[in-house]
């Protein structure tokens, strides 16, 4: 009999958080893995707070946001943070009416009520005291992935005034709970569990987070395109539509979802066949006569970043191959998510898709955001003896559809190759041509 999933819907907590409760919320294994408290500043009483003090570590924290604290004249509590996860400190606080010591729980609950009370302001509390306010990064937990923005988007998405109360859950000898003491507590105690990667994946879900500034026509060799410009809350890049003819609006679009690839697409790099799947893209595009391609910042080297792609490449050329170069540097084979061109394709009124792509996991990522993909269209690439062992790669590590492949000899000299040296002179080749992928 299988163990029951411990993390109820997004939804659910959201829910809980509006009529006042307490929710567990659980961190990334990557993280603190640990479980915290949360609830609505709004909501707090001293008898919640006894509750916090009784099961937790007892060190209250308020996050805030930086508008708020700013008014409140809270800096940081130092100006270099060391902590390895960036936790935002304010400096403690009391208030300083209707106040004992502070240390109590309905003193405690009296400075929290004080600190989001708009008639507040900087005089009416004592430095230092016994709630430690924590700086919320703008733009949530889709910009850091903490329990200071998940308890102010909880209370936001509540309806309630953006601060939390949070504190991390302890068992009874002092020691960290864990996902298996989490889920007992929470049924011991009926409290609702969610993940912060779950709150993460709601917001994307159902919060517009790309917004449209800017549209031009560009002359292409395939034609003109109509380049629309978009500024994106959920990574902070620019992203481009390509849209050729009128698709905004209509069923069974032409798409192509591109990865961003600065070698390939940009300096012709012959290790990955991205810049080639962009212009296949791109043809079929103008020869139907009608489609989307978004282009996708942020996703160089599958989501590491151009240096590490870099690295990538040199391990590529030790002897990994593209799949184990992203792993040893300690990342995921591929770490991209399609959330800001789902919500690009959103925008732009497309909801059925013929999606340009060999990629499987594209497609699913896609249809994760609620868009239908009628059709998959492959993007036709053929092999060299630059990219051989990355296409081999791709398709039987990666589960991409390369049918082009199926014939190994089929690789050919690159346009650019050098004229092959005497039988006898030739060099070895280079272990690694592999890295990239916007397929």
């Amino acid at each position: 009999m299988t163990e029951p999933e411990p993390f109820a819907p997004v939804e659910h907590a959201i829910a809980a958080i509006a009529r006042g409760e307490m929710v567990i919320v659980v961190d990334d294994a990557d993280r603190e893995n640990e479980g915290d408290l949360v609830m609505a500043a709004s909501a707090v009483s001293a008898e919640a707070l006894a509750f916090f003090v009784r099961h937790t570590s007892g060190l209250i924290c308020m996050p805030m946001t930086g508008e708020r604290l700013d008014a409140l004249e809270l800096p940081l509590m130092v100006s270099d943070n060391t902590d390895p996860k960036g936790t935002a400190f304010t400096v403690s606080v009391d208030a300083k009416r209707g106040v004992g010591t502070g240390i109590s729980a309905t003193d405690r609950a009296a400075t929290i009520a004080a600190l989001i009370d708009p008639v507040t302001g900087p005089g009416d509390l004592a430095r230092p005291g016994h709630i430690f306010p924590l700086r919320y990064e703008p733009g949530g937990v889709l910009k850091r992935a903490g329990h200071t923005e998940a308890a102010v988007d909880l209370a936001r998405l509540a309806g309630f005034t953006p601060a939390g109360v949070i504190c991390e859950l302890v068992n009874d000898d002092g020691s960290m709970q864990r996902l298996p003491q989490l889920a007992e507590f929470a049924r011991a105690h009926g409290l609702v569990m969610c993940s912060i990667a779950d709150l993460i994946a709601h917001r994307r879900a159902h919060e517009k987070l790309v917004h449209r500034q800017v549209a031009a026509e560009i002359p292409t060799p395939f034609g003109p395109f109509t380049a629309v410009g978009y500024e994106s809350e959920m990574d902070g890049f620019q992203h481009i539509a390509l849209l050729k003819g009128a698709p905004e609006g209509k069923r069974d679009v032409l798409v192509r979802m591109h990865s961003e690839c600065l070698t390939g697409d940009v300096f012709g790099s012959l290790r990955c066949d991205c810049g080639t799947q962009l212009a296949d893209a791109m043809r079929q595009i103008a020869e139907h006569g009608e489609g989307v391609i978004v282009y996708i910042r942020g996703h160089e080297g599958r989501g590491i970043g151009i240096m590490h792609k870099l690295w990538a490449y040199k391990l590529q050329d030790d002897g990994r191959d593209t799949v184990e170069a992203n792993v040893e540097l300690g990342f995921a084979p591929d770490s991209r998510d399609y959330g800001t061109g789902a919500q690009i394709l959103v925008d732009l009124g497309l909801s059925t898709l013929r999606l340009l792509s060999n990629n499987p996991t594209k497609r699913a990522g896609l249809e994760g955001y609620g868009l239908e993909i009628v059709d998959r269209v492959p993007i036709e690439t053929t092999p060299t003896t630059q990219n051989l062992r990355y296409l081999e790669t791709k398709r039987d590590k990666m589960g991409h559809e390369l049918p082009g492949l199926a014939v190994h000899p089929s690789a050919v000299a690159a346009p650019g190759d050098r004229p092959r040296p005497e039988p006898g002179d030739e060099p070895a080749p280079p272990h690694g041509a592999a890295e990239e992928d916007s397929g």
